[in-house]
């Protein structure tokens, strides 16, 4: 009797057990199903809000265009802003060759325009003036994304003047070892439109430029600038210290003759 006492004692704590068990189970997925409600609904609200923040995008690049056409017009004006700009870029400066800085030295203007819906893609155009090196007054390269994960890049091809061009391997002299245009120049950058490992070091050019260089390339000229004004601070207290020593040499001089 005992025995059977206690038997049905343990039946019943399991069973007590088990129906707690299984209600701790059910109020945990109600509340993972609760949970996943006001999860749809902070998802709907982030949509909502990047369809807003595209239509400002949209309206405020309406806004700039104007005023970076301005800005163009005043770029114009000074002579080698991009190619100073570009020098005083960390990243960029790496890009050009000193052939590609003397074909720099014809840009007289660059543009970033967005897709007008913003998401679709950009194009990065460089405006040249009549030059010795290719017959395209405009460069353009196009990135262009119609589906989420991909991407269209295209390029203008460069009419290259003969003797002249990446096809032809212009070279330049460096410490008596020549190295190939075609290898190393920023211009093969429009020549890289096909989908392949290179192509994410490309996108990244581009970026840099549109995302950085673009929204205010003074900031790069006025670093160059501040450099050459400290060089030449530099050299004029050189020259006075040199005037100082100087006019201490011929005292002394007088001084010994006397």
């Amino acid at each position: 009797m005992g025995a059977d006492k206690g038997k049905k004692q343990k039946l019943g704590e399991v069973e007590q057990e088990n129906n707690g068990s299984e209600q701790l189970d059910g109020e945990l997925v109600l509340s993972i199903e609760k949970l996943q409600e006001i999860q749809d609904e902070l998802e709907k609200i982030n949509e909502q809000a990047s369809e807003e923040v595209v239509l400002l995008e949209q309206k405020y690049n309406e806004v700039r265009k104007p005023v970076y056409d301005k800005r163009n017009e005043l770029i114009k004006s000074i002579p080698d802003f991009w190619l100073t700009a570009f020098m005083s870029h960390p990243a960029l400066s790496e890009l050009l060759t000193e052939e590609d800085q003397k074909i720099f030295k014809y840009l007289s203007n660059l543009e970033v325009e967005e897709n007008k819906d913003v998401k679709s893609g950009y194009s990065i155009t460089f405006h040249f003036k009549p030059n010795p090196y290719f017959e395209n007054s405009t460069l353009t390269k196009t990135f262009s994304f119609p589906e989420e994960g991909t991407n269209d890049i295209t390029a203008t091809p460069i009419k290259w003047k003969e003797g002249m061009g990446l096809p032809n391997g212009v070279a330049e002299e460096k410490k008596g070892n020549k190295r190939t245009h075609a290898e190393e120049s920023f211009f093969s950058w429009f020549n890289d439109t096909e989908h392949n490992g290179l192509n994410e070091i490309q996108d990244e050019v581009a970026e840099i430029i549109k995302d950085d260089l673009w929204p205010n390339p003074l900031t790069y000229f006025n670093n160059e600038a501040d450099e050459e004004d400290f060089e030449v601070e530099d050299d004029d207290d050189d020259d006075e210290d040199k005037d100082s020593d100087g006019s201490d040499d011929d005292d002394d001089e007088d001084g010994v003759e006397d």
